[in-house]
């Protein structure tokens, strides 16, 4: 499923909306060009968990994290990292904690090598648009269903937007 996006404040939005959803164990993988939304995406998740903190990719420093009460938010990029690189940094110390929710722009790198996670994809439409797709990666049938009906009902409110 994907909904379409017509601003950078949209995207923002959509990932604040797409926060109800994420709970604790939860894996998401952010796959896209430079400049399609990754970032502001995940601004829009912390905001709504209520982080205040400015939130900037991490780029050089490879992993953020955020709490909120009694849960770790991790954002991750894996940008600049090679392929062999990526098990240098310790993200096995975070991937799959109870307490916390993961986030990986670049994703890709390493989709491969997961098991249940959610992926969004962001594809640019034009200069200011963006198609943002949502794949389900090994989650339960139960989940599933109530995140299609999260998703249909998210896409109805961005489509009345």
């Amino acid at each position: 499923m994907y909904i379409k996006s017509f601003s950078k404040y949209q995207t923002l939005l959509l990932g604040e909306s797409f926060s109800r959803f994420l709970k604790p164990k939860d894996l998401v993988i952010l796959e896209g060009q430079l400049g399609a939304g990754k970032t502001t995406f995940v601004k829009g998740i912390l905001k709504g968990f209520g982080i205040r903190k400015t939130v900037i990719s991490p780029t050089f420093i490879l992993i953020r994290e955020y709490k909120k009460r009694d849960i770790y938010i991790y954002h991750v990029d894996l940008y600049r990292l090679e392929k062999k690189d990526i098990d240098t940094i310790g993200l096995e110390d975070i991937l799959y904690r109870k307490d916390s929710i993961v986030l990986i722009e670049w994703g890709d790198k390493i989709s491969n090598l997961l098991s249940e996670h959610i992926k969004v994809k962001f594809n640019f439409l034009d200069i200011n648009s963006r198609q943002i797709s949502f794949y389900l990666n090994s989650i339960s049938a139960d989940r599933r269903k109530i995140f299609n009906e999260y998703l249909a009902a998210l896409k109805n409110e961005f489509i009345r937007n």
